[in-house]
């Protein structure tokens, strides 16, 4: 072998031993919190998705590691465009490497898309179209909490066989609301139920009357809200206006978090069921994360499950960066790697990622309490019944995803 060559391979071997060095020893991090801030996603999401970002940093111990973690908030305003735009900013100026929350899917679906094109990372808790682990995954993308497969079987087929054989659908005019309901009919169907009608509604409208109307005169034992936030707890407000649940119709909200429950009262919200994958009480370290989260929050709201899965999803992040030695700042490799590593944390257990990006964990059919039968406050609460993590998201082999087709 002649010098030359010698010399040359021995630079190039100097080379990927100064990088390899270098990416081992890069231990920065910075996560961006895009959210609702200010609309009717902000409860669920929002200001407490940050805070949620900023307990996983300090409980992840990596900062006494060395490490350097910073957390930027964002509002996307519901726009897809708006998201798009911050989440391009992020990557390109501020060099995110994560983006978490995005409830809206029609937002995190446009974010998505962008995520990949940068090899990003989004961990998403906040939308719930299951489409984001189907038609549109991602090797970039990984959904969290719920998706609207989770919340169509586990509320419509329940009251499907509890004898709500006959639905009409009050539904979010995006991708949700989309979604959920065509979601919820073929659950509902499944079961032996029949689907009489529906009407869609723009996002976070304030006068429901004339779509309640018409799921009024539909005469169906159900009427499934497919929407979120705000637009739930004013349905559900003026459907009682109407006298519509005193008339015998049942409202089955499809998509409810806790600080819904709060802002309705439970004389409004009784007997409604639900389905969610996280609540507060559940266990001592539900109850021990909530009343951190509660003790920061300047509303003094308890967690939902999107924040709890920000939490949850970010401790999970951290520990494939450990695994990787240091951050490459490659988000597919990352992303990777989080699904070789089984899920385990204290707010939703044990589970697994599949290769399509969607994490799987028990979820729960709840129904609100009476007034007479909370202890105190936030008690809202009582479990009608388990979901087992197999049969609470998408069979893998029904699945969508174009990562699945090899």
């Amino acid at each position: 072998m002649s010098k030359k060559v010698s010399a040359l391979l021995l630079g190039t071997a100097l080379a990927l031993s100064a990088g390899s060095a270098a990416f081992a020893q890069d231990k920065t991090v910075k996560i961006g919190s895009l959210s609702d801030q200010s609309g009717l996603y902000a409860d669920l999401g929002g200001p407490g998705s940050t805070v949620a970002a900023q307990m996983a940093v300090e409980d992840s111990g990596l900062t006494a590691k060395g490490w350097k973690i910073d957390v930027i908030s964002g509002d996307h305003l519901n726009k897809p465009d708006v998201g798009v735009n911050i989440a391009r900013q992020w990557f390109d100026v501020d060099k995110v490497d994560v983006i978490v929350d995005v409830p809206n899917s029609g937002v995190a679906l446009a974010v998505s898309n962008l995520v990949k094109e940068k090899n990003g990372i989004l961990l998403d808790s906040g939308a719930g179209s299951s489409d984001l682990t189907n038609a549109q995954c991602t090797p970039n993308t990984i959904h969290w909490s719920y998706d609207t497969y989770t919340l169509a079987h586990g509320t419509g087929t329940a009251l499907v066989k509890a004898g709500g054989d006959s639905w009409f659908f009050l539904t979010a005019d995006y991708a949700f609301g989309t979604a959920l309901e065509r979601d919820t009919t073929a659950a509902v169907q499944a079961a032996g139920g029949k689907v009489l009608g529906a009407v869609k509604h723009p996002l976070s409208t304030s006068d429901f009357s004339s779509f309640l109307l018409q799921a009024q005169a539909s005469k169906a034992k159900v009427i499934g809200l497919a929407n979120a936030g705000a637009d739930t707890t004013n349905s559900i407000k003026q459907a009682a206006e109407f006298g519509i649940t005193a008339g015998g119709q049942k409202l089955a909200a499809l998509l409810l978090f806790i600080t819904d429950v709060n802002s309705l009262g439970l004389n409004t919200a009784q007997g409604l069921n639900f389905t969610e994958t996280f609540y507060w009480d559940m266990n001592d370290g539900t109850r021990a994360f909530a009343k951190r989260f509660q003790a920061r929050m300047k509303n003094h709201g308890m967690p939902t499950m999107v924040h709890a899965g920000v939490y949850a999803s970010l401790l999970h992040y951290f520990k494939a960066l450990e695994a990787l030695g240091g951050n490459p700042h490659d988000g597919a490799k990352v992303v990777a790697k989080m699904k070789e590593i089984p899920t385990d944390d204290p707010l939703f257990g044990k589970g697994s990622i599949e290769p399509n990006g969607r994490t799987i964990h028990p979820a729960y059919l709840f129904e609100v309490k009476k007034p007479s039968e909370s202890k105190g406050p936030w008690d809202y609460y009582k479990l009608v019944a388990t979901i087992p993590a197999n049969e609470a998201f998408t069979p893998l082999d029904k699945s969508t995803c174009p990562l699945l087709k090899k």
